[in-house]
């Protein structure tokens, strides 16, 4: 090769010569439901330790199309008060926590995944009868209150 010659470098052959690709983010988000009430307009998520608030936004904006007011964030840290076999600490891992506020007028409700059922006349029955034995076993257990604490078994 000449002094002055350089190496030309050229992208990778691939096969069929593919297309544009779409690259998703190696990212996680978890809607999760909060512990205290929440205003209707926020959701709170966990979300990946690496993520910060503009990436949380536009995960949600463009891959969900769900346009956000607002993000904030929180590091939950993990309890440190268990011990194991070895009576050496075990630690729960750490956890970023976001909370998201939806844009104007849009709200988020949980669905409700386990609804009561309307219970037929024969469990209702059963359970009438269920509270009343309890409540009879309940007097039995209290005792004579004219006895002055002394036992049902110390006969007077």
């Amino acid at each position: 090769m000449a002094a002055g010659a350089r190496r030309a470098v050229y992208p990778l052959f691939q096969r069929g010569g593919p297309q544009l690709r779409i690259f998703r983010p190696n990212f996680f988000m978890v809607a999760v439901r909060p512990g205290v009430p929440q205003p209707e307009d926020t959701v709170q998520f966990r979300v990946s330790m690496e993520m910060t608030k503009l990436d949380i936004r536009n995960y949600l904006e463009r891959i969900y199309n769900v346009p956000v007011a607002a993000v904030r964030t929180r590091i939950q840290y993990g309890a440190n008060n268990k011990r194991n076999h070895r009576n050496q600490r075990v630690k729960k891992p750490d956890y970023k926590v976001a909370y998201v506020q939806l844009g104007q007028g849009q709200t988020f409700q949980f669905p409700n995944l386990f609804p009561e059922k309307e219970q037929d006349t024969e469990t209702r029955s059963f359970d009438d009868f269920r509270d009343k034995y309890m409540e009879k076993e309940k007097q039995k257990e209290e005792g004579d209150p004219r006895r002055g604490g002394v036992p049902d078994w110390f006969g007077l």
